[in-house]
């Protein structure tokens, strides 16, 4: 609690460190930081409820659960028509997100959880290759479970009578009983496919309702970003022009939502091929320091500035600001021949950003590709606000970094 205190307060602070004429009261100040409180008490009790999983899911619940409680005591104020500082109260709302992310990504990377695991399923093999959790063997049903934190366990396996009881004796005790292929999913941010039809999607197209309203909002926020960054776009093209001799924007045939062709615009980070050469396979890859890459292009790549240019194609409807990366045509049919279920990831429009870029980072080997590509199928099954708020903000972290580019 101590932590949304300090979420609380902060707002105030800057309020009176740069605001110092800003004089609203006491009481508006006062039902701000009660009201602030308050949604920061009911967030973490929400977010403890709705991220039940330990890893990803447990951290994409902060979001949600404190916009619902924030957005319930806006809603309080209003009925109410009491005066409060909305300032003050997005500010918290802010900072307790900020510091919750936070801090549950530090305390998720110390501690060592102990986990029990049943060995009679093919997906508990996958939980033994996860690093960071001790993981515990389960091999009688009298087997001592004191010091574990969790029991994973195929919940839908045909599991013998005194397996099935002892587990009912696991969740009645207040320990945590885990579905092992759930638990998988969360703790790596994957979804391994091996048939479409055990997917467990429910159904093999992303939900609609959330799909024309987010396509919308990334339309507008394009339009306003272009103006925004029209200057910076025309400072970066001259520097290019100046570094290296060729366009300033690259342009290249990649495939987007539902297979489609279309052409992308980047930044040009690479020197220009000599005319005549054709770009196959080989030359489509960018390598770990590969030599083409300009001096410029290298610090554009880190910084991600080479991808605004895309924000035309979001514009236009062919991209989307967070999904898949979409990939040159020449290696997309490269991947589709060794990977199956590769033409999946179309089924969602391609993104600048993406769950995949932000844990994996730029790959082109086929095994990488095909790691990577279990990222996007994560992504596809939890299409929704919160999992793109998520990416926002690890997104943030990613450019700060540079983790991921080549």
């Amino acid at each position: 609690m101590f932590w949304g205190m300090v979420a609380a307060i902060l707002p105030i602070i800057a309020r009176v460190i740069f605001l110092p004429h800003a004089d609203q009261g006491f009481f508006v100040t006062a039902y701000a930081f009660w009201g602030s409180l308050i949604g920061i008490f009911l967030g973490i009790i929400l977010a403890r409820n709705l991220g039940r999983y330990p890893g990803v899911e447990k951290a994409s619940a902060i979001i949600p659960s404190f916009s619902v409680t924030f957005g319930i005591v806006f809603a309080v104020f209003l009925l109410l028509r009491l005066d409060y500082s909305r300032w003050i109260l997005i500010g918290a709302y802010i900072c307790a997100v900020s510091i919750f992310y936070v801090g549950y990504a530090q305390v998720f990377g110390r501690k060592r959880l102990t986990i029990g695991v049943l060995l009679r399923e093919e997906s508990a093999c996958a939980l033994l290759d996860i690093e960071g959790i001790d993981w515990v063997a389960l091999r009688s049903p009298e087997q001592q479970i004191s010091e574990m934190d969790a029991i994973a366990v195929d919940l839908r396996a045909d599991l013998p009578v005194e397996w099935e009881r002892r587990i009912a004796d696991f969740a009645l005790s207040g320990i945590p009983v885990y579905h092992s292929k759930h638990l998988v999913e969360s703790l790596t941010g994957r979804v391994e496919l091996e048939h479409l039809s055990e997917t467990s999607f429910g159904t093999l197209s992303p939900p609609y309702a959330y799909m024309a309203p987010k396509h919308l909002a990334d339309q507008i926020a394009a339009a306003v970003a272009l103006v925004l960054l029209l200057p910076l776009f025309v400072v970066v093209a001259i520097l290019i022009r100046i570094d290296s001799p060729g366009p300033a924007i690259f342009r290249q045939q990649r495939i987007g939502f539902r297979g489609k062709p279309f052409i992308v615009y980047k930044f040009r980070t690479m020197r220009i091929k000599a005319p005549g050469d054709q770009e196959g396979r080989d030359e489509a890859i960018t390598r770990t320091n590969d030599h083409r890459i300009t001096s410029l292009g290298k610090f554009l790549r880190q910084s991600r500035i080479d991808e605004l240019p895309q924000i035309i194609n979001v514009l236009k409807g062919q991209m989307s600001w967070i999904g898949p990366r979409p990939e040159a045509s020449v290696l997309s049919s490269w991947y589709e021949s060794e990977i199956p279920f590769y033409r999946y990831r179309h089924v969602v429009r391609p993104g600048i950003t993406g769950w995949a870029q932000i844990m994996q980072g730029h790959v082109t080997d086929v095994e990488d590709v095909r790691s990577k590509l279990y990222y996007d199928f994560y992504y596809i099954k939890n299409f929704s606000l919160w999992i793109d708020s998520l990416i926002i903000v690890r997104t943030l972290v990613t450019v700060m970094t540079g983790f991921g580019a080549k």
